[in-house]
């Protein structure tokens, strides 16, 4: 479970930095590598990047409500 963790993480990461771009130059960097906004590629990773914060919730969520160590044991 690590390893998705870090993967998640990672396209998480990206996703704001992506963001970022967009918000501050109106540059969708992902969207110009992959083709474009509607090409399949740019529309597969912007649904990764969503997943990956949805699971990223969990961990957040459960260091909400209690410690940071049990929120680091539901993953592994």
């Amino acid at each position: 479970m690590r390893a998705i963790n870090i993967i998640t993480l990672l396209l998480v990461i990206v996703g704001g930095l992506n963001w970022g771009l967009i918000g501050l130059a109106d540059i969708d960097l992902v969207a110009s590598l992959a083709g474009g906004r509607q090409a399949m590629l740019a529309r597969v990773f912007h649904l990764l990047v969503g997943i990956s914060a949805v699971w990223q919730l969990v961990p957040f969520v459960k260091t909400l409500s209690s410690d940071e160590e049990a929120a680091l044991r539901i993953h592994r």
